[in-house]
């Protein structure tokens, strides 16, 4: 199972950016939870959203003053998730990590996958 995340690159403050993060595999039984993690530099890495195969969205503790301008979603039938973020500030800047928590045909429960990092960098 690979998450396989795109859509990271520079971007000019105030513009906006969509990373995609695809589970591929034909071993997915099934996915609950797909999100995306942050980490600045010199900083841990931190949940940003997740959202459940209901839609059900949980955000991060420490993003409230990026939640009004990101929308995660997601496409069940194509095992992807999104995150959408506009008027992009420089402390966007940070390498976003792909994340889900899925069930691989044969296993007998959920397992932690991740992505390999996009790098976003956010320009004044």
């Amino acid at each position: 199972v690979q998450l396989q995340a795109s859509g990271g690159g520079l971007v000019q403050a105030g513009g906006s950016l969509r990373l995609s993060c695809a589970a591929v595999s034909e071993r997915i039984f099934s996915i609950n939870v797909m999100g995306w993690y942050c980490q600045a530099p010199g900083k841990q890495r931190e949940l940003v959203a997740d959202i459940n195969s209901f839609g059900r969205i949980n955000y991060g503790d420490s993003v409230d003053s990026v939640k009004g301008r990101l929308t995660i979603s997601r496409d069940n039938a194509k095992n992807t998730v999104y995150l959408q973020m506009n008027s992009l500030k420089p402390e966007d800047t940070a390498v976003y990590y792909c994340h889900a928590d899925l069930r691989p045909y044969g296993s007998g429960g959920y397992e932690s996958y991740w992505g390999q990092g996009t790098q976003l960098t956010v320009s004044s």
